[in-house]
């Protein structure tokens, strides 16, 4: 074979390998989707008079006058809940992320004590942006046919030293029991949650170790998780 053929030879390997490469990585891509980014509270500014909004917005105007505080608070629009697991398909990482907005509970507060409080999540209703990987959630992971709902219920009141001013985040520790596909644990995580405006958003993660929940390893074909993920939520509250 002449020089010139072999380097055309080459050069169509070259080419043949990149292709390969390109499309398997844009094959990835297409399966494992896009992760969503981890819930925040929004940056809320004060504008006397003005009443504020809720939701995914990165920043809030909220009214600074007065709001009672004691009494019961339950969950409203612009709630958010769902997980996060670490997945591994192909050699490629990517964060697996599900969500949902059918959340529902209350809490009830008394001058600077939470007494009680509780928050249920629907999981039939938790999507991602991939319908492979909801199917093996809904199905062989969570088995919500057989375990619906998730649900948190305050055990031990928080305690704050003072109410917060519109729009300062404060962090505490929140302790629970957590039943999640059918097993019941107490669970002790921080919160972080602040007023804005005449609502208050609370922010929340619990780390979750499959295994202690039975839950079945996500691992399946090609992707491979890691043994643990994470229950996320950002809440909005408004008094009932």
């Amino acid at each position: 074979m002449s020089s010139s053929k072999r380097i055309r030879w080459a050069l169509a390997a070259v080419a043949a390998v990149v292709v390969v490469v390109v499309g398997g990585l844009f094959a990835i891509h297409l399966v494992q989707g896009k992760s969503d980014a981890p819930l925040t509270l929004p940056t809320v500014t004060t504008t006397p008079g003005v009443t504020s909004g809720v939701g995914d917005a990165p920043s809030t105007s909220a009214s600074t006058g007065p709001v009672a505080i004691d009494g019961v608070w339950s969950v409203s629009s612009g709630t958010t809940a769902g997980y996060r697991v670490k997945e591994t398909l192909f050699g490629q990482s990517n964060t697996a992320t599900g969500r949902t907005s059918a959340v529902t509970g209350s809490f009830t507060i008394a001058s600077t004590t939470v007494a009680t409080g509780s928050f249920s999540v629907d999981m039939t209703k938790v999507t991602s942006d991939r319908s492979q990987r909801d199917g093996q959630f809904q199905g062989r992971i969570m088995d919500t046919a057989s375990f619906p709902t998730a649900k948190f219920t305050l055990s031990k009141p928080i305690q704050l030293s003072t109410l917060p001013a519109n729009g300062v985040q404060v962090t505490s520790q929140a302790t629970g029991d957590l039943t999640l596909h059918g097993v019941t644990k107490s669970v002790t995580f921080p919160l972080t949650a602040q007023r804005n405006g005449s609502v208050i958003q609370v922010l929340g993660s619990i780390p979750i170790t499959f295994a202690d929940w039975n839950i079945s390893n996500p691992s399946g074909g090609p992707a491979t998780t890691a043994d643990n993920g994470t229950l996320e939520f950002q809440i909005n509250f408004a008094h009932a």
